[in-house]
């Protein structure tokens, strides 16, 4: 009886602040390829729910936040494929710079996907554009974060794809100087140097490189060098929102 009573009262307490937080939260929407869906081992003392932070659900609704973040991904592999991803530690320097500030990520990535994948008329691009338009009722976009290129490191015209993406992204989300930060994939001279270049040819953007990152494989960045990675990308996100 006594563990049922404290169980009701987490979840009056989960939910009450779950509504709380749905009127103020900061909201990012995360695509890419399978390492931003995730694919590193998920230790046992990084399962649990991040405080102050919420995810997008199968139903269009914010829940709190946890591991694998990719699992209500509409366009996903298997549920058993969805690991850690940037996401996890990047909510987590996001929050430590703020103790006021409630995050609110809309997850939609899928691992193998090419840029030709996410133009304006492909459904991947259209499923992101849905299930953000439906989070910006309870906050604000405050970036987007994208890791992708494994399947596309040998395009010439990466960049020039990426870009076009990110001006489709403003136009259809209303949001002319929305952040947007690109990561760097695991060695991969021909797209990362391209994907260098972003932040200097289009204005509030930024960076994430892969320097100094570990992969369990040819692509995928292990759990020390992903909470890294995320790290990275709230250091961007903070930079471009701060106006340096």
């Amino acid at each position: 009886m006594l563990k049922r009573f404290f169980i009701r009262i987490g979840f009056v307490m989960s939910s009450a602040s779950l509504s709380v937080a749905e009127e103020k939260m900061d909201l990012y929407l995360l695509i890419g390829q399978s390492n931003m869906a995730g694919r590193a081992p998920i230790a046992e003392k990084d399962e649990g729910v991040i405080e102050r932070c919420f995810l997008l659900n199968g139903e269009d609704k914010f829940e709190p936040a946890k591991n694998p973040l990719n699992r209500y991904s509409t366009i996903r592999k298997g549920l058993n494929m969805q690991k850690m991803n940037p996401g996890y530690s990047f909510s987590k320097a996001m929050l430590k710079e703020d103790s006021k500030m409630t995050i609110g990520l809309v997850v939609n990535a899928k691992g193998g996907s090419s840029i030709k994948q996410w133009t304006r008329d492909a459904k991947f691009y259209q499923e992101a554009l849905r299930r953000m338009k439906a989070a910006m009722e309870k906050g604000e976009l405050k970036g987007v974060l994208w890791h992708q290129g494994e399947t596309d490191h040998k395009d010439p015209e990466y960049l020039d794809k990426l870009k076009e993406l990110v001006k489709n992204l403003r136009k259809d989300l209303k949001l002319p100087k929305l952040p947007f930060v690109a990561g760097q994939v695991n060695n991969a001279r021909e797209v990362n140097d391209q994907i260098a270049k972003l932040s200097s040819e289009v204005p509030h953007t930024g960076v994430v490189k892969s320097e100094g990152l570990t992969a369990m494989d040819r692509w995928h960045f292990d759990t020390k060098s992903m909470k890294i990675l995320g790290e990275r990308y709230a250091a961007e996100i903070l930079k471009i929102q701060r106006g340096q």
